[in-house]
């Protein structure tokens, strides 16, 4: 009974692999419904893998239908927890349903798993590219409450400047010098989330962006992971600055920069607006 039933289960995973492939080359000529019914069928014969159901997200996804896509994900994840698609989409799905907190934790996880994983891959770029966005949408939200907090803080103020002047001399206004003051108290308040320069220091050499994943060369010299390994892999294995010849093994993450650049986007959300 025992080698029947195991042929059984090799015979199952074979058929739930040939849909799977059927799937895949529905889903490059965009018949999304059929790749759909193929993926089904193999998460019918073998459930517990969980590509077949990254691969059905995909399609849901495409549809942009967010709640398939979350339900699928979440299933992936309960039996691949390092399952990169799975996080990643499953962020999509939660940014998509306008619950965006949950959203770009599920997005930090799948860019820390991918970048573990596939540091220079084009999927750790798209990652990083919708988790920008997030911030970006997150920080709009929260700049807009503290405007709104500071703009009652500062008609308040004065209105208590005035009040305070009129006790000596009703028929004075608060005087011009101690407004200007007050105003630049709430300039200085509202200074964080007015969008500047980023600090030079916090920038790739080469993109002239704001660090991602920040790697330092044996030269000294930082660059952002992905466009170096890009660089090493395309043009040559040597530093693009120094000219020094340089393997990949040879890059040792820059965690003071990391650290530095975390802190100033934690401050300045607006950092993370893609240019």
């Amino acid at each position: 009974m025992a080698p029947a039933a195991a042929d059984g289960g090799a015979e199952s995973q074979r058929q739930a692999d040939r849909l799977k492939q059927e799937g895949n080359a529905l889903f490059r000529k965009e018949r999304l419904s059929a790749a759909i019914d193929a993926y089904t069928g193999a998460i019918t014969l073998c459930p517990n893998v969980a590509v077949y159901w990254t691969n059905r997200a995909l399609c849901y996804k495409k549809r942009s239908e967010w709640a398939k896509v979350e339900e699928d994900c979440r299933r992936a994840i309960q039996l691949d927890s390092q399952s990169v698609k799975g996080h990643y989409m499953l962020g999509l799905a939660l940014v998509n349903s306008q619950r965006l907190s949950e959203g770009i934790k599920a997005l930090e996880k799948s860019l820390e798993l991918g970048r573990g994983a596939h540091p220079a891959s084009y999927m750790v770029e798209e990652i990083w590219q919708e988790l920008s966005k997030a911030k970006y949408i997150e920080w709009e939200g929260l700049s807009r409450e503290r405007a709104s907090q500071l703009l009652k803080l500062k008609v308040a103020c004065k209105e208590a400047l005035r009040n305070y002047n009129s006790l000596s001399n009703s028929a004075a206004d608060a005087p011009e010098e101690q407004l200007n003051e007050l105003e630049e108290v709430f300039k200085k308040a509202a200074k964080t989330d007015t969008p500047a320069e980023v600090p030079d220091h916090l920038c790739c050499k080469i993109t002239l962006d704001i660090f991602r994943d920040p790697v330092i060369t044996p030269s000294g010299v930082t660059y952002d992971r992905a466009v170096l390994l890009d660089h090493l892999q395309t043009v040559g294995k040597f530093d693009p600055l120094t000219r020094e010849a340089l393997e990949p093994h040879q890059l040792v993450p820059n965690l003071a920069i990391k650290e530095a650049v975390h802190a100033f986007l934690s401050e300045h959300g607006w950092a993370y607006k893609i240019r």
